[in-house]
C-alpha cells in the first residue's frame, strides 16, 4: 500500500483530474490511499483565525475539516473510491482518507499549524504500515533534506519530529509529473527519498 497526499494547491489545476485518473489506474497494481490537502478551505481557516483571533486548537480542528472538504470534492470526482476515516485498513484498491474527530486526540499530532496534511499523511502512513508516502506538490524541489524543505515552507514544521520517530520512505512528486508515478513508486529512484536532517 502507498499513501498519496494530493496537495490542496492542485484544487484549481487541470492536473488534479490527471492525478486522480493516474492513481486510479495505478491502484490496480498496488493499493492507494489518497490523503487530501486543505487547499482553499484551509486558507479560509487561516483568514478566520486572523480575523476573529480564534485559538490554535479551534483552528486545527477547522483545518482538519478543511481536509475533509477537499476530500469530499475528490470523492465526487471519483465516486467509486472507498472512504476510510480512522485507523482501519482499506479493503479496496483505491481509498480516500476523510479524517474524523478521533484524530484530534492523537498525542503525536500537535494542535497547531505545525501539523498540516503533510504530517497527517506521514502519521497515516505509519498507522497503516504503508510501504511509501508520496507528496504531490506544486513546488519545484531542489533538495531531499527534510530540514531544508521545512525552512523553505515546502512541508510543515512538525514533519521532522514525526519522521524521526517513525521513518517511512517519503518522496515528493511535482504536480505535473503524474506520468512518472510508476517510476517513483517503484523505489527505483531511492535518491529521491527524503531524509533527516
Amino acid at each position: 500500500m502507498i499513501i498519496v497526499k494530493v496537495g490542496g494547491s492542485l484544487y484549481d489545476t487541470p492536473e488534479l483530474s490527471h492525478w486522480l485518473s493516474t492513481l486510479a489506474t495505478y491502484s490496480s497494481q498496488q493499493a492507494v490511499v489518497i490523503v487530501p490537502g486543505g487547499g482553499p478551505f484551509a486558507d479560509q481557516v487561516r483568514q478566520a483565525q486572523t480575523l476573529h483571533q480564534i485559538d490554535d486548537d479551534t483552528a486545527h480542528h477547522m483545518a482538519i475539516i478543511a481536509m475533509k472538504q477537499f476530500g469530499l470534492l475528490l470523492l465526487s470526482m471519483m465516486p467509486t473510491c472507498q472512504i476510510i476515516s480512522g485507523k482501519e485498513l482499506p479493503s479496496a484498491p483505491l481509498s480516500i482518507y476523510l479524517p474524523d474527530d478521533k484524530i484530534l486526540s492523537e498525542q503525536s499530532l500537535l494542535k497547531s499549524w505545525d501539523i498540516s496534511s503533510d504530517s497527517i499523511s506521514l502519521w497515516l502512513a505509519n498507522t497503516l504500515h504503508a510501504d511509501q508516502l508520496l507528496l504531490i506538490k506544486r513546488a519545484t524541489i531542489q533538495t531531499t533534506s527534510i530540514s531544508k524543505l521545512i525552512s523553505d515552507a515546502t512541508i510543515d514544521n512538525g514533519f521532522a519530529d514525526l519522521f524521526s520517530q517513525s521513518p517511512v520512505d517519503v518522496k515528493i512528486i511535482h504536480y505535473q509529473a503524474y506520468s512518472d508515478l510508476s517510476d517513483v513508486a517503484s523505489n527505483s529512484n531511492d535518491n529521491q527519498s527524503l531524509h533527516l536532517p
